[in-house]
């Protein structure tokens, strides 16, 4: 998955441990032969192929997966979506490392954006595109769905204390390190990699954050990133980073991307009083031109 997964464990048993996170490690491969559109022979890379032509029978963990996709889709007005495909190519961040497509490149694929062009049939389990030459990226959802299923091998191996850790972006803390409360995670300043912007205590729960410091490029003297707005074919402006606190980090990873989309005053609208959402935070670092840590805050 383009990502380094680490795993701390904690516990009495050192042999079951170490049996228990390396079947938690060939999970996470399990999951990549699944979901890599950098496979050519992966369960995704075939469904990009052939739905556009016809329905696709797929597996029942990937059919829930993208109907888990089709709810956050329309939960976030659209800003969550996974149909971006086109849009990563033409914007040079598919197997590179950016660059500034011309306008009508970005009207020719925005035909092809939509999650309402995806049609799941859960009688059949089958997914068909409405048009031709759609593609589905993983890339934001697939980090946050290998570490639940990391966490839930590593409880049925009765391990209680342990933190995994997808590529420093997607984070799950089970249960606490001896002698303490729970599991330090530090937020890191969007701008300043090397400095903490907010540090958290984590048990049982998941922290998420995506930001441009992932992937950007520099054109024209402006700053581009890889968080894009499906819905105007451009990268999102407005925000550095955002970080979710959740229960699962399925949600926290895919929730990063809709708040950095939509901002502040939707996620405060839309979110924060949403009674399936009692249990997450937000931390949003905003772009102000000027770089002051004012711009980074909870959302209250």
């Amino acid at each position: 998955m383009g990502s380094v997964y680490t795993v701390v464990a904690y516990g009495e048993d050192r042999g079951g441990m170490i049996a228990a996170v390396d079947q938690a490690f060939e999970e996470v491969r399990r999951i990549d032969r699944m979901l890599s559109n950098y496979r050519a022979d992966s369960e995704f890379s075939r469904l990009n192929r052939e739905a556009g032509r016809q329905p696709v029978a797929v597996s029942q963990e990937l059919f829930e997966l993208l109907d888990a996709c089709r709810q956050y889709n329309q939960a976030s007005e659209g800003a969550f979506d996974i149909s971006v495909g086109p849009l990563m190519k033409i914007w040079g961040f598919y197997k590179g490392s950016g660059r500034l497509p011309h306008r009508a490149e970005i009207r020719g694929v925005l035909g092809k954006i939509g999650f309402d062009k995806v049609t799941l049939n859960g009688s059949g389990r089958t997914v068909r595109f409405t048009r031709d030459g759609m593609e589905l990226d993983p890339g934001g959802i697939g980090k946050g769905y290998a570490v639940d299923r990391m966490v839930a091998i590593l409880k049925a191996a009765n391990i209680r204390s342990a933190l995994i850790s997808a590529g420093s972006s997607s984070i799950y803390a089970l249960g606490a390190p001896p002698k303490e409360k729970g599991w330090r995670i530090s937020i890191r300043h969007p701008r300043d990699l090397n400095r903490q912007v907010e540090e958290v205590t984590l048990s049982d729960a998941s922290l998420s954050t995506s930001g441009t410091s992932e992937k950007f490029f520099r054109a024209e003297g402006r700053l581009y990133s890889h968080i894009m707005d499906p819905r105007t074919g451009f990268p999102a402006k407005g925000m550095l980073s955002v970080s979710v606190i959740a229960p699962r980090t399925l949600d926290s990873e895919a929730w990063t991307k809709p708040v950095f989309i939509n901002g502040r005053q939707w996620t405060a609208q839309h979110l924060r009083n949403n009674p399936r959402m009692k249990d997450f935070r937000f931390f949003l670092c905003e772009d102000n031109k000027g770089g002051s840590e004012q711009a980074c805050a909870w959302l209250q």
